[in-house]
């Protein structure tokens, strides 16, 4: 599994939100103080060499693009959490889930809505007319 730092983690959000983008386009996106561009193209090598990044070369300038999906990266981590904390029960986790987070009534129903709706779309479930 990929694991990528933190600083890493941020700057892959700006890649997947952008689809494509400059170096100087992912330093703009940063908040102030904005990194070093040094400090950027250190992060942008090693997401390249984890496999995470790709990038097209224009002259002496790089376009960069993700490699993987958010929700691929994502996925992978929640059930990894939920296979090392969990005991690989996805039940124990909702449990923990729904407990914890302190959900508010009109959440938790939006929640209810969603797992519904994963239930219908079942094959062998009858569509609620």
């Amino acid at each position: 599994m990929i694991k990528l730092s933190k600083s890493e983690e941020q700057l892959m959000e700006y890649i997947w939100k952008a689809e494509k983008a400059f170096m100087k386009d992912l330093i703009d996106a940063f908040p102030d103080p904005r990194p070093a561009s040094t400090t950027v193209a250190t992060l942008l090598k090693r997401m390249a060499d984890k496999g995470v990044v790709g990038y097209t070369q224009y002259g002496n300038s790089r376009e960069y693009y993700p490699l993987i999906r958010k929700a691929d990266y994502f996925s992978k981590h929640v059930n990894s959490m939920i296979k090392n904390y969990f005991d690989d029960s996805v039940l124990q986790f909702a449990s923990f889930f729904t407990k914890e987070a302190q959900l508010t009534k009109e959440q938790l129903e939006e929640l209810k809505r969603i797992v519904d709706q994963q239930i219908q779309s079942l094959p062998g479930q009858k569509k609620k007319k």
